[in-house]
């Protein structure tokens, strides 16, 4: 096997273990104490600080922070480590953190995971396999994460929390408690139309009688009660004199998913 491959603008501390066919990308730093398995590949710009292992064959992809200083401030400079398993991938700006003396010593990340951009994983959490964590899902300290989960974008977990395997947590979800396994989890509130952006059409030079015809097809389309095939109708006869309507009316005729009623 080749031996690491090290672009020759990244830092690697002395004290570091790199394995054989290790790749790290340009200005990354590699601190002291840090082992990572042979076949990772960190890209350009990471910074990886220890005590923090990796296992084989993990692709990280620009502007990962592995193995941080804890967001406690009960942390005080004790040793606690940051482990990672094997073949997962994280992406850009990604950041997990190593845990703290008081939760165990140990955040810990298993195999297969996929982890998308923005993720955090705080100090002290578990994370199984084959998990994937969408954009900007958060994990607060002390979560427990069980084998083959998904958080959806934007989901947010309490700390001490536990989600159970083959868990699906949707889009946006706040969870302060324990989900079980095989759980779906969604939040109520989801976004509903709440007038047209009648301040944005000024700003962009419409006219009186252009947002008037808008607003008509806005109270035609939700304010009217009427059912969307009715409403269609009535979109149809204010597009005819108005080419906003008869944009209006295009984009949903072409829709393939529900409209935001």
């Amino acid at each position: 096997m080749a031996a690491a491959s090290i672009h020759p603008t990244a830092v690697v501390d002395p004290g570091a273990r790199l394995g054989a066919d290790v790749r790290i990308g340009a200005f990354t730093l590699i601190g002291a104490d840090v082992e990572i398995g042979d076949g990772t590949v960190i890209g350009p710009h990471c910074s990886v600080h220890g005590p923090t292992r990796i296992g084989r064959e993990n692709h990280i992809h620009g502007h990962a922070a592995i193995g941080g200083e804890p967001q406690d401030k009960k942390f005080a400079g004790e040793r606690a480590e940051l482990v990672i398993g094997d073949r997962n991938t994280i992406r850009e700006f990604v950041t997990l953190n190593r845990g703290t003396g008081d939760g165990g010593g140990i955040t810990r990340i298993g195999d297969d995971n996929w982890f998308l951009a923005y993720t955090h994983v705080a100090h002290d959490c578990t994370v199984g396999n084959r998990c994937v964590f969408s954009n900007n899902a958060t994990l607060a300290g002390h979560v427990t994460v069980g084998d083959h989960v998904i958080l959806s974008g934007f989901v947010g977990i309490h700390q001490f929390c536990r989600i159970g395997a083959h868990a699906f947590i949707g889009m946006g979800a706040f969870v302060n408690g324990d989900v079980p396994p095989f759980v779906m989890v969604a939040q109520d509130g989801y976004g509903r139309p709440r007038g047209i952006n009648a301040e944005g059409l000024k700003r962009r030079g419409f006219d009186a009688s252009r947002t008037s015809a808008i607003k008509r097809a806005y109270r035609a389309l939700y304010v009217s009660g009427d059912s969307l095939a009715d409403a269609r109708v009535r979109l149809a006869e204010i597009a005819q004199d108005s080419e906003d309507v008869r944009a209006f009316l295009d984009f949903i005729e072409a829709g393939e998913r529900p409209l935001l009623r």
